[in-house]
């Protein structure tokens, strides 16, 4: 998978997220991939909306305080 566009964000800026909750649906090829956090921490900015195409190897979102 090259890219994928962020069908949509299942958390806000600002929400209290586990590692591994679902954060984002990703589809790539006509499949969507339901995105899960790999630290937990507070949602801070989202870089990228949804319906927008993304390179996978960008940065869509951060999430602080997490380690």
């Amino acid at each position: 998978m090259k890219d994928g566009v962020i069908v949509s964000w299942l958390v806000e800026i600002g929400d209290t997220i586990a590692r591994g909750q679902l954060i984002a649906e990703i589809e790539n090829n006509k499949i969507v991939i339901k995105m899960k956090s790999i630290l937990p921490g507070t949602m801070v900015e989202v870089v990228h909306g949804s319906e927008v195409e993304v390179d996978v190897r960008k940065v869509i979102a951060y999430i602080e305080g997490g380690s």
